[in-house]
């Protein structure tokens, strides 16, 4: 509940001001309809080298961008999706391919690898195998896909982790962003309906501009940083006073009548 609490509270009040400097910066850009190359060097967990169009082209793809090794929100944004995926009735390797891309330069095909091993054995998916590629590659190969979809982040020296907002890109076959799904608690529908409209070549309309930053959440804890926290008890004051209104106005809207 607090983690769909606070999607929405980002979404009306903006997201609390980063500790690095402001978080807008760290939003995504969205670039629906945006071509992505295809000759992105990446490297999979198995340690082949493969360009990006070895992996994508067949089928629509899901694009989830973070790194195996985050002490924050990453982790849940998988789950989130694999999760959500399994609900859906859709295929890895036939109706979707699902590209996990580290950003950060110095994880290796091992962090990737055993990434992949744990997720498969918590969220065992048919096609996962050939259908899930958990990917890492150098700064500039890395930070070349994150530029063509709008993914913006930096490591913070003091927080001692990456800045980026939580979010999937879902590509066409043709590699074109077809939408963004963006926070975390994904529903399979959503997932669903993301994917049969990338798969049709179809460009969706700009997401809700929500911004969900991956340091806000303290996995420790499991719980979202004191700004949210105040956020969300300011948003269920302002709850109640608008459904008081509302009651208020109705009451004396039956009274005229």
């Amino acid at each position: 509940m607090i983690r769909a609490l606070a999607l929405l509270l980002v979404l009306l009040f903006g997201a609390p001001a980063a500790q690095a400097g402001d978080a807008q910066d760290f939003a995504f850009e969205q670039k629906a309809g945006a071509t992505v190359p295809g000759d992105i060097a990446l490297t999979e967990a198995d340690g082949r080298q493969v360009r990006l169009g070895d992996v994508t082209g067949a089928r629509p793809a899901i694009l989830a961008l973070g790194y195996f090794h985050c002490p924050s929100l990453c982790s849940v944004v998988r789950d989130d999706l694999l999760d959500a995926l399994s609900h859906t009735g859709l295929e890895a390797g036939a109706d979707y391919d699902l590209l996990v891309v580290s950003i950060d330069p110095t994880e290796t095909p091992e962090d990737a690898a055993n990434a992949k091993a744990d997720d498969m054995d918590r969220y065992p998916a048919a096609g996962a195998a050939r259908g899930w590629h958990f990917l890492c590659g150098n700064a500039a190969a890395t930070g070349a896909l994150a530029a063509a979809v709008g993914f913006k982040s930096r490591y913070d020296v003091h927080l001692k982790q990456f800045l980026h907002p939580a979010g999937l890109v879902v590509l066409t076959p043709q590699r074109r962003v077809s939408g963004y799904v963006l926070g975390v608690g994904y529903h399979a529908g959503d997932i669903r309906t993301a994917v049969t409209v990338a798969s049709t070549g179809g460009i969706a309309k700009a997401a809700l501009p929500l911004l969900l930053l991956c340091f806000h959440y303290d996995a420790t804890t499991g719980r979202y940083s004191l700004a949210i926290v105040k956020i969300l008890r300011l948003a269920g004051i302002l709850t109640i006073l608008v459904i008081g209104g509302t009651v208020w106005l109705a009451a004396r809207h039956g009274r005229r009548a």
